[in-house]
């Protein structure tokens, strides 16, 4: 009998800053709520490139990707399946428009964020956002 494997799904999420906010999308597809760009990695497709597309899809947006920020790896992070998604830190070239599945953009300042945000990205924008304000890693990410 041959053992079947599940395994989660890769995905990335990028987090796009602008005037000191970040770029953030309204789904039209479930879960709804307002999101992080991003999406699945394509087979043969590295992370890196994934987030440049599904940046430029949802936001028509040239993103420059600065660094990785997190992998976020909780079964219940995404409500239709077990995915892992790997964060990067971008920023931008372009006019930012909602694209693809997405139906709004908005750049949102760490003070006025929207509800509700989909996903498990209100505590990667939260872990974000202590970052920028100087926390260290290893204090936002301690397990």
């Amino acid at each position: 009998m041959e053992k079947q494997y599940r395994n989660p799904i890769p995905t990335v999420d990028i987090i796009i800053e602008i005037d000191g906010g970040i770029v953030l999308i309204e789904r039209s597809n479930p879960p709804y709520g307002w999101a992080l760009p991003g999406g699945f990695v394509d087979y043969g497709e590295s992370f890196e490139a994934a987030a440049a597309r599904e940046a430029k899809e949802e936001t028509s947006l040239n993103v420059t990707l600065r660094e990785q920020f997190h992998t976020y790896s909780a079964p219940d992070r995404d409500p239709r399946q077990h995915t892992v998604t790997t964060v990067f830190i971008a920023s931008a070239t372009g006019t930012p428009k909602a694209d693809d599945d997405a139906k709004n953009l908005e750049i949102f300042q760490p003070d006025r964020l929207p509800s509700p945000i989909a996903f498990d990205h209100e505590k990667i924008i939260r872990d974000y956002f202590k970052y920028r304000k100087g926390a260290a890693r290893d204090i936002i990410f301690a397990p």
